[in-house]
């Protein structure tokens, strides 16, 4: 049956996998191989025509890694996909392969800190401009920060740490209407609790270290594209230029429109930055990605579910200033979360204490359940101070924009009993402050 016939959690378990394919193995296998035999001269020259799909050399492709592209490309939606070996990897290439040359890229201050600061210390140098706006929030106003040579609006669906929901159907409309493309790290989210393609983004990005894997034992990155955004507006001029490298079996160089028309965004990434720039993942680490993903729905469901229970204890809690999560009370993003996202917010969050950074610092020490270290998607609860750590790249300025405050304190709900988890904030609030008394 076709992958688009079949639902999410069957695509989940068995989506990109023919097991005819692969000597009718029922567990998708390890190709732990650096090269394939091309068999002879004719295939070869098939293969490094695009003629004939097929693998050539693990770093551009492999049989254990294209499952588990085919398979987020189903549940996204998506017309093609190419991993990488690292979230970050996938951030910057997808940003370079769009602005490639020059321009601009429009985005928003509630980014994750090591993308924030690759964005301002790596591609001004490059000759790409990041322009970050506070208008994300009312797309209409964003509008008239689009400039000529702007090249892509960019945008975390959720965002890291504080939650804040991007109106990705409003940011899709205004970045059309410009002909330009609206790419969303759907990290936070994953495909379980938001398809952006649905709603018009054009390219989503992954960590899949994060939620899609699961079980922090692996650095991987996702970059899907939609496939119908016109790439031959002149605007990016890289999709028209013909390559010898992509030249028919006449010998006539071909553009990446021409060569690959399903998928030209994803197949340039993977010919040019992925080959030459070499991020590869590793078929293993794809292997434990895909392990990961069997049990996506399941995880996710669970976490947020948890997540929302300790929203409402710490909400209710006299020592706890204030919550981010769009579920909690008062989130100005519980409107667009209700839109875009009915199955739950997911299950990372933030928080402030009535205390001193010291205080916050010493009562993350006191936690015994969560752990502290700056995964986040992890079947295992964590904890961590994101102004020292995960955003400790950020000025006091950024951070400030950002709303990082130096006492934020950021949870990433595991698969734990969620009444553990309750108990183990509850006996750190007692550590560290022995009498509760008003604030």
């Amino acid at each position: 049956m076709a992958d688009n016939k079949l639902r999410f959690d069957t695509l989940k378990v068995r989506g990109g996998y023919d097991s005819e394919r692969h000597n009718y193995a029922v567990s998708v296998p390890i190709y732990q191989t650096a090269g394939f035999d091309f068999g002879n001269t004719a295939r070869g020259a098939a293969l490094f025509s695009l003629e004939e799909q097929g693998y050539l050399y693990t770093r551009v492709g492999n049989p254990t890694v294209e499952v588990l592209e085919q398979r987020v490309a189903a549940l996204d939606g998506a017309s093609g996909a190419v991993a990488l070996a690292s979230g970050m990897a996938a951030v910057s290439y997808t940003l370079l392969n769009v602005a490639e040359g020059g321009g601009r890229i429009l985005t928003t201050p509630h980014l994750y800190g090591g993308t924030v600061d690759g964005l301002k210390k790596l591609f001004p140098k490059l000759g790409i401009t990041i322009d970050v706006s506070d208008q994300f929030d009312f797309p209409e106003a964003l509008e008239q920060e689009i400039l000529p040579d702007t090249k892509a609006i960019f945008v975390e669906s959720i965002s890291n740490p504080n939650g804040v929901v991007a109106d990705i159907e409003g940011l899709a409309q205004v970045a059309h209407r410009h002909g330009i493309p609206l790419i969303v790290d759907n990290t936070f989210a994953t495909p379980y609790l938001l398809n952006p393609i649905r709603y018009g983004a054009d390219i989503v990005i992954y960590s899949a270290t994060k939620a899609l894997n699961g079980h922090g034992n692996a650095i991987a990155g996702l970059v899907l594209e939609q496939g119908g955004f016109k790439w031959d507006s002149g605007r990016f001029p890289q999709f028209e230029e013909p390559y010898y490298t992509l030249r028919d079996a006449t010998g006539r160089e071909r553009t990446y429109l021409e060569a690959l028309p399903d998928f030209p965004f994803t197949g340039r990434i993977r010919l040019n930055y992925l080959n030459y720039f070499g991020a590869a993942l590793s078929p293993f680490d794809a292997y434990l990605v895909l392990l990961g993903l069997e049990t996506l729905s399941e995880r996710v469901g669970k976490q947020v579910g948890t997540a929302e229970k300790l929203v409402r204890y710490l909400e209710s809690h006299d020592r706890v200033a204030w919550v981010k999560h769009p579920a909690a009370k008062g989130s100005p993003y519980r409107q667009l979360a209700d839109r875009y996202l009915p199955r739950g917010a997911g299950a990372i969050f933030t928080f402030g204490l009535k205390a001193t950074v010291e205080e916050a610092e010493s009562f993350i020490d006191a936690t015994r359940v969560f752990s502290y270290h700056a995964n986040v998607g992890d079947s295992r609860s964590l904890i961590i101070n994101p102004a020292k750590t995960t955003h400790s790249e950020l000025t006091p300025a950024e951070q400030r924009r950002g709303d990082i405050q130096a006492e934020t304190i950021r949870l990433s709900i595991g698969l734990e009993d969620p009444d553990d988890l309750i108990e183990d904030l509850e006996q750190a609030f007692a550590a560290v402050f022995p009498v509760s008394v008003p604030l």
